[in-house]
């Protein structure tokens, strides 16, 4: 068994150590004795839709997300063609933003996304900066689990009829410090503002994602649990902060 992944723009889109979610992923297939090929796309190279099973897509400073959203822009269809064939996403803070329609600058401004999500996102004035605690429930009979983490972003982020939020924020801003949301899900697509990164405190989500991409080319897919105490423990230190 094997999974491929693709980290869009890994160059420019990995700030906040986002990094250590593919890292996470690769040790999580690997403890389980399953291969994972990497293809990261670059800034003019093409996409395959049918290629990857999972789409890694992280933050970047205003400067590099609109440096990558023109040459994102050209593989709008080839990731709905992915998404629509199975493949999973995870977008994260800048990703989350190109994710949806368009982010809106204060200069009047727009950056067009690629609309796997139904959102939009507007410049703010206010940082929304520190540790995050949700309650996530993903819909797969667990129920709700505590989503851990760290936020750093002066976007807000609105979602459309078309998305429904990732989680409820327990303690910190969420998609735009009002709403009480944090992050989209549409399908095996999900967004979020959560860095720090994300994956290594929140182990079940890297295996929701796993599942879901393995699911695209597997039947049956049951995954091996694991010893998840020190991840769990790190979730615990973090939600202690708040």
């Amino acid at each position: 068994m094997k999974l491929v992944l693709c980290q869009l723009y890994p160059e420019h889109l990995s700030i906040y150590a986002d990094r250590g979610n593919v890292q996470v992923i690769r040790r999580r297939l690997e403890w389980r004795g399953i291969e994972l090929e990497e293809r990261p796309l670059r800034i003019g190279e093409e996409l395959d839709p049918e290629a990857a099973d999972l789409y890694l897509i992280g933050g970047g400073q205003d400067r590099d997300q609109f440096l990558v959203a023109e040459d994102l822009l050209r593989h709008r269809e080839a990731m709905h063609r992915a998404v629509a064939g199975g493949a999973a996403v995870l977008a994260v803070c800048g990703g989350y933003q190109l994710a949806g329609h368009r982010y809106l600058a204060q200069d009047g401004g727009e950056m067009p996304g690629i609309g796997l999500l139904d959102l939009e996102t507007l410049a703010g004035t206010t940082r929304m900066i520190g540790d995050v605690v949700c309650e996530c429930d993903l819909g797969d009979g667990a129920g709700a689990r505590t989503l851990v983490g760290f936020e750093n972003h002066a976007g807000k982020t609105l979602l459309g009829p078309g998305s429904q939020p990732l989680a409820r924020v327990i303690a910190g801003h969420g998609n735009d410090g009002s709403s009480g949301f944090e992050g989209a899900r549409s399908g095996s697509v999900l967004g979020t503002y959560v860095h720090g990164p994300l994956l290594p405190k929140n182990p079940w989500l890297a295996d929701w994602l796993i599942q879901r991409a393995l699911e695209r080319r597997h039947d049956d897919v049951e995954l091996a649990p694991l010893d998840d105490r020190v991840e769990l423990a790190a979730a615990d230190a973090a939600a202690a902060r708040r």
